[in-house]
């Protein structure tokens, strides 16, 4: 990508997300003395929230109101988050529907928002349009007789990723660790490796980077102030938000399973 072309994209990027944010965004809460932001990565389990013991709404619940944050920054795409705020503000539900298919947005972080006082920043780079171009390529892939080594080694691998978790699928504390990072990407090395140029913006690589440009233009907005800042996004990205995270130098990233009893 060229320079002016990169640089449009990131100036596209924070525009859109200056304008899905409330002016209280840009001084979210009241300003503690100046210093790093201090960051919770939370890995979200999506649906399965609704049926977990481990990992219930209401753990979820009682690990966001743990962590106090100042700002939470989501797996919602800057272009659905006035949308669903908008709507969650008249009605109390949110009806979006990107957002609606969360639970732990639905049911806890939008509720919590009226009891505590932090603002919802946009974190995802998902578009319609990638989730579709992505299932079709894909269905190609799958139906190739040329590439049946490579889709039967990707599904070896989330055959593999089922067995290793065994029980700990749904455990926040495990989720929490080093060894289930390790234990996604290899599940994911296969696809990543073979498929992701096959899916372009969709991809592994791509829309995970896509994901830490905005989770990263959120955190520049808050930068210095010594504030609190919850990522929130399906368990799966978070080793590679951890690893956009240890580039930083204004953050204090925090040990999440201390949010879990």
């Amino acid at each position: 990508m060229t320079f002016t072309r990169r640089s449009a994209v990131f100036g596209s990027l924070a525009a859109a997300i200056s304008t899905s944010l409330p002016l209280s965004a840009c001084a979210p809460n009241p300003v503690r003395p100046s210093g790093k932001t201090r960051l919770h990565v939370l890995g979200a389990i999506h649906s399965r929230h609704r049926n977990s013991t481990k990992y219930s709404l209401d753990v979820l619940r009682q690990a966001v109101l743990r962590a106090k944050p100042d700002v939470i920054i989501t797996e919602i795409p800057p272009d659905r988050l006035e949308a669903a705020k908008a709507g969650f503000a008249e009605t109390g539900a949110v009806t979006e529907p990107r957002t609606k298919v969360f639970p732990e947005y639905t049911d806890v972080v939008f509720p919590l928002s009226r009891e505590m006082n932090f603002d919802i920043l946009a974190g995802a780079g998902w578009t319609q349009e990638i989730a579709d171009n992505r299932s079709a390529a894909l269905r190609t892939i799958e139906n190739d007789p040329s590439r049946a080594d490579q889709w039967a080694e990707h599904l070896a691998a989330r055959r593999q990723y089922s067995v290793e978790l065994a029980g700990h699928g749904d455990d926040p504390q495990f989720i929490h660790t080093a060894e289930y990072d390790a234990i996604v990407e290899r599940a994911q090395t296969p696809y990543q490796r073979y498929f992701d140029a096959d899916l372009g913006p969709g991809g592994w690589t791509q829309i995970n980077r896509a994901h830490n440009d905005l989770i990263n233009l959120a955190l520049d907005s808050i930068t210095g102030k010594g504030l609190r800042a919850l990522v929130t996004f399906g368990s799966w990205h978070k080793y590679m938000i951890a690893r956009s995270m240890a580039a930083r130098r204004d953050i204090e990233l925090l040990d999440t399973r201390a949010l879990f009893d």
